[in-house]
């Protein structure tokens, strides 16, 4: 595709996106700034976290384009809280190997799983609040799950996640869609990319099919419907910690 506008045209209101990235590492920016200007409304994204208040996932979350976030982390986000807090946006919280694996299992075609984390807490016991009211109470809660004992050790179901559209990131990819993600940027891309029903890649380089070595490919080209080449990365450092006296003890 020539753009991220071109290739997330067809994102409608409603949908569930699986978005890549791990804090503002490996992110999908262009697909994420195209989708905030398609102004679709009452998204549900699954991503580890909902970016920064004015990057990310952050901008559609401003903008009030999303309705629920599946996530294991929110703590960057202060309009997060503030969307949750007052009953606007309806969070389920994933303790973050679930949620890595729950994506997994959604590109291999593996219903649900049984998982040890979670066990015994309020994630299989329930009551976890997914939505508040406006006046403070809790309007929505996280049911119930099934638990069973294996080995003498409680274990938790856990259902697949799939999504109608996945937006990944990769640092190259070919014209069948191949992608190879570098260093730490890989994350949660490519269970993303497995588990959407149309998986739209952002790569910073497009090469010619042959050009990439088929033993350092990340995600084969059968998951990828779509790819473009990105502009104007950030890459932003979500937290820069520097010592107080310049790198001395």
């Amino acid at each position: 595709m020539k753009s991220a506008r071109e290739a997330t045209f067809d994102i409608p209101s409603g949908a569930t996106v699986l978005a890549g990235g791990f804090g503002l590492c490996g992110i999908p920016e262009n697909a994420i700034r195209a989708i905030a200007e398609l102004g679709v409304k009452d998204l549900t994204f699954v991503s580890n976290n909902c970016g920064v208040d004015d990057f990310g996932l952050g901008i559609l979350l401003r903008n009030k384009q999303i309705r629920k976030m599946v996530s294991s982390y929110v703590g960057e986000n202060k309009e997060f809280e503030r969307q949750y807090l007052s009953g606007e946006l309806e969070v389920e919280l994933c303790p973050q190997g679930t949620l890595a694996e729950r994506l997994r299992a959604g590109g291999a075609g593996i219903p649900a799983f049984y998982t040890p984390t979670g066990a015994g807490t309020a994630v299989s016991d329930g009551g976890l609040p997914l939505k508040y009211a406006a006046d403070g109470s809790v309007a929505k809660a996280s049911p119930k799950k099934e638990t069973r004992e294996f080995g003498g050790r409680s274990y938790v179901l856990e259902e697949a996640i799939t999504g109608d559209f996945a937006i990944v990131k990769a640092w190259k990819g070919d014209r069948f869609g191949n992608l190879v993600y570098r260093h730490t940027a890989m994350n949660f891309n490519p269970m993303c990319a497995a588990a959407g029903k149309v998986t739209i890649a952002e790569v910073e380089e497009i090469v010619e099919v042959g050009e990439l070595d088929p033993d350092h490919i990340h995600t084969p080209g059968i998951f990828v419907k779509r790819i473009f080449r990105g502009e104007r990365f950030e890459k932003r450092i979500e937290r820069r910690t520097v010592s107080a006296n310049g790198g001395g003890k």
